[in-house]
């Protein structure tokens, strides 16, 4: 039986930073997509992307959703890799007042939080700044 969590866990670009490439135009597409939005290509290659980057926006979560109030206050940014594919993901290992657009950063694969009663553990990248 295939569960939600194997199912999760089999998807490359959950752990692998892996994207596709449009074959046509070279478009970069994280999470991977089956056309292109900009030639409509349906062609596409994995590419792995690059695991630093720098900070270009953030924001500081005080009420956090359900699940995350431990961590509250805790900061959310966009990253731009390098490369350029950006994406979204929780600032961690600095006080968010530290956070600046610009930080460079590294991203890492860590625990984000643990499903219920079952145990079951959700894993994601976060950003720490660049040693």
């Amino acid at each position: 039986m295939i569960t939600p969590p194997v199912v999760r866990r089999n998807t490359p670009q959950r752990y692998r930073l892996e994207a596709n490439k449009c074959a046509k135009c070279g478009k970069v597409f994280f999470p991977p997509r089956l056309v292109c939005d900009a030639c409509r290509g349906r062609k596409f290659a994995p590419v792995t992307l690059a695991d630093t980057g720098k900070v270009v926006a953030c924001t500081v979560i005080r009420t956090p959703p359900t699940g995350f109030s431990d961590l509250s206050p805790y900061c959310m940014g966009i990253v731009e890799l390098k490369g350029g594919t950006r994406i979204q993901c929780q600032i961690a290992d600095c006080e968010p007042e530290r956070v600046k657009i610009g930080l460079p950063v590294t991203l890492e694969f860590r625990r984000v939080q643990e499903d219920g009663e079952s145990g079951v553990l959700a894993y994601a990248y976060k950003a720490v700044p660049a040693r």
